[in-house]
């Protein structure tokens, strides 16, 4: 009989992924469709680190890595999270991935055990229940609203915790909706966890330098927490290197033996090329980091200030990375004529099909109330594409 893995029937597809598919297939067809879907940077790689990896090529950087990349890498990120962040850490506590995406993953598989609960405020990434369900263990869901800014407070995490929890996922600047926490919301978290023990925090950092509060601030610094904390983090969107799938996980030494053990597995060392242009990315100049940063926050404005023209939308302001995810719950139950707006992802299929813009809805997220659009992309696209998606919100009643 033709059966999949109960594993894989757990598991649910990737709602951006396939709203960034479904318009890549309209675009195939001659439509032209604005993509706000998909969270990646729309800037080039830059050219030193570019420069860098062509150098790795002539170099004959072309073997097998150590499971946990390369020393000077690693070498380079213990120093990157002493310079940035004040955080001391060896090369033997740093594991460096294909990408953060599996960093993530690696350390949920390598902490969390059948039935075991983990805790994700809502609005969450997709894939962290995902690969939470992967590991056998169970997503505590905890929503946290537009009236909240979308962050947990204290109170909601010591009520979820149960004698099951072992892990909180925490992001910040977070996907989807740029929401950050400040140094004293991470230190009242902290007060919570320390009180429980065996409750770890993977702390997803990978928007850090997306940041328009002017400093990031990260619970490990928190006296306590480093021997707590799981710090997530990589290049792919501080120096635009999404494809090149570098990502690291900074822990405890035997969380990372155990991360480095799962690796071995199933991937070993990651793209040894793709790890000497990291080790540029982090050890030359940080002005590409700030150029991108501030054309972000200019984006950022832009997209706030046409939303907000927009009759129906609630709109807050995101501290970081480079979503919008507004509240449009008040289109629930009106119609165009043809078609009624249910929910979000209603709502999402909407302004792709009729408005040519591709967004996705909260629902994926965790919550049905908003939607989320990204900003990484040229000022007149955000522009074009708010003009369409007010238009098309105009012809709901």
């Amino acid at each position: 009989m033709a059966k999949l893995s109960n594993r894989l029937n757990r598991l649910a597809p990737s709602a951006t992924l396939a709203m960034s598919q479904k318009s890549s297939e309209m675009k195939a067809q001659g439509i032209d469709v604005i993509n706000m879907s998909v969270g990646e940077p729309d800037f080039n790689t830059p050219d030193h680190i570019k420069e860098a990896a062509k150098q790795a090529v002539d170099n004959n950087y072309s073997r097998y890595s150590p499971v946990p990349g390369y020393p000077e890498l690693r070498k380079a990120i213990v120093a990157k999270l002493k310079n940035e962040n004040n955080l001391d850490y060896t090369p033997a506590e740093i594991s460096v991935s294909n990408g953060a995406k599996q960093c993530v993953c690696n350390a949920i598989l390598a902490l969390v055990d059948d039935g075991e609960e983990v805790i994700i405020p809502a609005p969450y990434w997709v894939s962290y229940p995902q690969m939470v369900k992967l590991a056998g263990g169970i997503p505590v869901i905890v929503p946290a609203g537009f009236e909240q800014d979308f962050k947990m407070t204290p109170e909601q995490l010591e009520a979820a915790i149960t004698p099951k929890t072992r892990m909180l996922i925490l992001c910040s600047p977070s996907n989807p909706t740029g929401s950050v926490y400040t140094a004293e919301e991470l230190e009242a978290l902290a007060t919570v966890i320390l009180k429980h023990e065996d409750l770890f925090v993977l702390a997803d950092e990978i928007y850090e330098h997306i940041n328009y509060t002017g400093k990031h601030a990260s619970i490990a610094t928190v006296p306590g927490m480093k021997e707590r904390a799981i710090i997530i983090n990589g290049v792919s969107k501080a120096y635009a290197m999404t494809g090149w799938r570098i990502g690291f996980a900074a822990a405890p030494e035997w969380i990372i033996k155990g991360v480095n053990k799962l690796q071995g597995q199933y991937t070993s060392g990651p793209c040894s090329v793709s790890q000497k242009a990291a080790e540029e990315a982090y050890v030359a100049s940080q002005q590409c980091v700030e150029d991108m940063r501030l054309a972000f926050e200019r984006r950022r404005d832009l997209i706030v200030e046409l939303a907000r023209e927009i009759p129906g939308l609630e709109v807050n302001v995101p501290q970081g990375a480079f979503y919008l995810f507004p509240k449009c719950s008040s289109f629930y139950g009106k119609s165009d004529g043809q078609r009624v707006i249910n929910n979000s992802s209603d709502l999402a299929m909407y302004l792709l099909e009729v408005g040519h813009v591709a967004t996705v809805g909260g629902d994926a997220f965790g919550d049905p109330d908003c939607f989320r659009m990204s900003y990484a992309t040229s000022d007149d696209n955000i522009r074009e594409a708010m003009r369409r998606i007010k238009d098309c919100l105009s012809k709901l009643a």
